[in-house]
């Protein structure tokens, strides 16, 4: 393919067996071996509605009630079909109509009028104005590439950049994307949207990174473009967590592999960097929840002078609360002051250096001493 010799560790890595054993789904979903979860939720019939417009024409209470119903029945076959040594991708190549995967496409449309798909909740119907992502009812694509960058498990990583972000960090390194200008990408529709998806699968993709930005805006075109992918290709939540439980509920069923940017080990950080608040308890909250579908890479990038208020933390719970026999955590050392810290660096001094090695070093030993496991991804 070429890559290998560009990232000869994104081949290594897969002999480590540890790696291999944490990350078993994503990796037999990628071999072919297993069926996305998307594949599993779009052949999943519903008995509750017997066509779409019905679907269309029901009230979101029923239609949550019916989600979680139905849910239930998809983590029974998910479990099975993890547990089954066998492979079972050609047993869920059929698509249903309606589908479970219909009955998410309709309610997450619903989301975004009044939107609801972040926890800023603006409620601002996005078909007719504009909320606080940035954006209204259309999907920006910037740019769509293999990436050789990205955790050597994901390489080469089939990534989308969508514009508009919930957050507004004051050092983004995409702020032209997420802040400045979101609009100007490319318009897609989902049919466009799954399009692209195959194309980047046919040229080598490992997996298919919804990244931005951040995805969590566009996640009404996202899931609905998952009704036209014609390829058996893991799916990748890469965001900053900071959706609503409804949201978050409709994605653990399509989601393969989430690459969650865990920043904070507090809210009064997240609020004077990001402008957001209540950051601590909504992405633990969410974490908790993705953990248990799905594999898992956590992000954390260290900033200078946040060691100990939020690196130290953010390992602190990740050892207390997730999994750590099932995570990889990503302990990274590129931070560079950008966009706001770059322009006026006496507003935010103690980010507008880069991070010192004896504090890369701290997190990392302290990684250690929690039992985490970091280095194959780091």
């Amino acid at each position: 393919m070429g890559w290998e010799i560009i990232r000869p560790d994104a081949v290594i890595v897969w002999k480590n067996e540890e790696v291999r054993r944490r990350l078993s789904w994503y990796y037999n979903v990628m071999k072919g071996w297993k069926p996305a979860k998307f594949i599993i939720a779009r052949s999943l019939q519903l008995d509750a509605y017997s066509s779409i417009q019905e679907l269309s024409e029901a009230d979101e209470q029923d239609l949550w009630r019916h989600h979680e119903k139905t849910q239930e029945e998809f983590n029974k076959i998910w479990r099975e079909i993890k547990e089954n040594d066998k492979p079972r991708y050609s047993t869920y190549i059929g698509t249903a109509e309606p589908s479970f995967l219909d009955l998410k496409i309709e309610l997450v449309k619903r989301l975004t009028t009044p939107c609801r798909l972040c926890e800023r909740r603006c409620l601002i119907d996005r078909t007719k104005q504009i909320g606080a992502c940035r954006l209204k009812y259309e999907t920006y694509v910037h740019s769509a590439f293999l990436h050789m960058g990205e955790e050597a498990p994901l390489v080469p990583s089939g990534t989308i950049f969508y514009g508009g972000c919930n957050f507004t960090c004051v050092f983004c390194q995409n702020y032209d994307i997420s802040q400045i200008a979101p609009r100007l990408g490319k318009i897609v529709s989902p049919i466009e949207l799954a399009y692209i998806q195959d194309i980047l699968a046919r040229k080598g993709a490992r997996n298919i990174n919804h990244v931005g930005g951040d995805p969590t805006p566009s996640a009404h075109t996202i899931i609905e473009s998952l009704k036209y992918v014609r390829s058996n290709i893991p799916q990748l939540w890469n965001s900053n967590m900071y959706m609503t439980i409804e949201t978050l509920m409709l994605l653990v069923d399509l989601i393969d592999i989430w690459l969650p940017d865990f920043k904070y080990g507090n809210n009064k950080c997240a609020f004077r960097l990001s402008a957001v608040k209540n950051y601590w308890e909504v992405v633990t909250r969410n974490l908790k929840i993705a953990a248990t579908h799905g594999d898992m890479i956590i992000r954390h990038l260290v900033l200078p002078g946040h060691i100990e208020c939020c690196s130290l933390p953010i390992m602190e719970w990740i050892s207390k609360n997730l999994p750590k026999d099932k995570i990889l955590v990503n302990i990274m050392d590129q931070y560079t002051p950008m966009h706001l810290v770059k322009k006026t660096p006496h507003r935010w001094p103690e980010i507008s250096r880069r991070p010192k090695a004896v504090e890369i070093e701290e997190v990392r030993k302290t990684a250690t001493r929690l039992g985490i496991l970091w280095e194959p991804v780091s």
